[in-house]
C-alpha cells in the first residue's frame, strides 16, 4: 500500500504546487510516485505536461458517474506518473452534494491503485469536498507555509478540518508537518516568523521541517519549461533544500 501525502494550505499563492512536484519528482527517482492534481487550477497539470482535453483527469474518477478506474486516468508523462486535473472539477460541490459517499471517492479509487510506493496530491487552496476526499484518502499532511506576518492566517482552521477528519473518518491521517517555503533568513522578521511557526506546529501536535526552501529562479524557469526543477537545475539551493525535504518526509 502506498504512502500518500497530501501538500495543503487553503491560502492561495503559498507554494503547494512547486513542493508537490519537486516532491513527487524527487521520490520518482527511487521509487515509484504518483501525483494528483486535484486543484482546478493545475498548475501541477502543467508543470508535467500533461494533457488534460480528450484525456480521463481525476474528474471522472470523482465526479463522473462512471467512476472511472484510476488506472485509466494516468498518464505516463516524461517528468512522472501524473493524474491530471481538470476546470470542471469547480463543479465537484454542487455534483456530490447529497451524495452519502461523494466524501470517499478518492479514498475508494486509491483502493483500487497497485504497484506505487507513494503518492502526492496537490490541493486547491480552499476547504471543500475535493479537499475532504484527500484527507480522507491521505496518510501524512504536508502544510506549505511562508515566514511573512500573515504565515499562520487560515491554519488554525485547516488543522481543525484534519482533526475532525481524523476522528470521524481517517484515523490514520496525522500531520506530518510544516514546511517553511520561499525563505531568505536575511531580516528580523522572518527570524521572528519562524519561531513563531514553530512554536505554532507544536502547539497542532506536529513540527516545523528542519529543512527551509530557498528561492531562485531556476524554479519558475523549470516550470515554464515544462520540467522538474531536479532535471533542469539540480544543483540550484531550491533544488538542494527539496531533496533534503525528500529524505526528511522518508525518514520521519
Amino acid at each position: 500500500m502506498a504512502t500518500v501525502f497530501v501538500v495543503a494550505n487553503q491560502k492561495g499563492g503559498i507554494g503547494k504546487s512547486t513542493t508537490a512536484t519537486n516532491l513527487a519528482g524527487i521520490l520518482s527517482k527511487e521509487a515509484k510516485t504518483l501525483l494528483i492534481d486535484a486543484d482546478p487550477q493545475g498548475n501541477s497539470t502543467s508543470t508535467y505536461d500533461a494533457k488534460i482535453e480528450d484525456v480521463a483527469t481525476l474528474y471522472d474518477v470523482m465526479i463522473d458517474s462512471d467512476k472511472l478506474p484510476i488506472t485509466e486516468a494516468i498518464q505516463h508523462t516524461p517528468n512522472g506518473d501524473i493524474v491530471a486535473s481538470d476546470p470542471l472539477l469547480v463543479k465537484a460541490e454542487k455534483m456530490l452534494d447529497g451524495d452519502v459517499e461523494g466524501f470517499y471517492r478518492l479514498k475508494d479509487a486509491l483502493e483500487e491503485l497497485d504497484g506505487y510506493e507513494y503518492i502526492v496530491i496537490d490541493t486547491a487552496p480552499s476547504l471543500n469536498i475535493i479537499l475532504y476526499n484527500c484527507l480522507i484518502a491521505a496518510d501524512k499532511v504536508i502544510i506549505p507555509v511562508t515566514a511573512d506576518a500573515y504565515a499562520m492566517q487560515g491554519i488554525r482552521q485547516l488543522y481543525d478540518t484534519i482533526m475532525a477528519v481524523k476522528r470521524r473518518q481517517n484515523k490514520n491521517l496525522s500531520i506530518a508537518g510544516l514546511l517553511l517555503v520561499r525563505y531568505a533568513g536575511r531580516s528580523n522578521l522572518e527570524r521572528d516568523t519562524r519561531e513563531s511557526i514553530e512554536t505554532s506546529a507544536n502547539e497542532m501536535g506536529t513540527c516545523l521541517f528542519k529543512t527551509v526552501i530557498r528561492e531562485c529562479v531556476k524554479t519558475k524557469e523549470a516550470q515554464e519549461q515544462k520540467k522538474l526543477l531536479i532535471d533542469y537545475a539540480p544543483k540550484c539551493n531550491t533544488c538542494l533544500d527539496y531533496l533534503d525535504f525528500a529524505r526528511e518526509v522518508v525518514n520521519q
